[in-house]
């Protein structure tokens, strides 16, 4: 069974949705002790970084996850759930994330410089939101059989700006490049929403249920 963490910080039943329609044990899990007996979790999330790591503070989520993923099981984090990991955020001041992954997650610009589009500069909307390209990196096991350049569905305003660069795994470019996805050992987390992504989304959805299958 894959348990997707509920903090109070995601729309949770589209995540839920998603591994049904795949075929893919899935619950929700309120209780942080359930985290022991599942073999695979998610860690979704949405709005602001502080708010939501003080909210597994309070639920009691953070030391269950931490060994969790200490052991070995794999671990899937959706946006906000991928700010979580890195080691602090610049969002509304400087907070504190579980530095999992060395790095900081940044606000995008409000003006940058593209290089699909040459030397012209541009004036970002923030938040990034809609389909936008994933470039891969590398071969993550969540992208088995998903070509190179493939949509997702992506909102955000801030991105994860990671030291070792070699938990890269997809890169999308907004007036920069930025990191979409990293992956490192049983460590694996995107920027963009899967769930909301179609059917290349529920194609990771479904790898993820053969990594925890095993």
């Amino acid at each position: 069974m894959i348990a997707i963490i509920d903090s109070g910080i995601a729309n949770l039943r589209s995540v839920e949705k998603g591994f049904e329609k795949v075929r893919v044990p899935a619950r929700v899990v309120r209780e942080p002790r359930l985290l022991r007996d599942a073999a695979g979790i998610v860690l979704p999330g949405v709005g602001a970084f502080a708010d939501g790591i003080a909210t597994l503070e309070k639920t009691g989520f953070i030391d269950p996850l931490l060994r969790a993923i200490g052991s070995g099981k794999p671990i899937l984090g959706i946006c906000l759930g991928l700010h979580f990991l890195f080691s602090e955020s610049e969002e509304f001041g400087l907070h504190k994330g579980l530095d999992l992954v060395r790095g900081r997650v940044r606000r995008f610009p409000h003006v940058a410089q593209s290089s699909e589009l040459g030397p012209q500069s541009l004036t970002l909307k923030v938040p990034h939101m809609g389909w936008n390209r994933v470039h891969l990196t590398r071969e993550a096991p969540i992208m088995h059989g998903i070509p190179d350049g493939s949509y997702f569905y992506f909102v955000h305003s801030y991105y994860v700006e990671p030291e070792d660069t070699g938990v890269i795994a997809g890169v999308t470019e907004y007036g920069i490049p930025f990191t979409s996805m990293i992956w490192r050992d049983n460590l694996f987390a995107t920027q963009f929403h899967p769930e909301k992504s179609q059917a290349l989304g529920l194609q990771i959805l479904a790898n993820f249920g053969r990594l925890v299958e095993g």
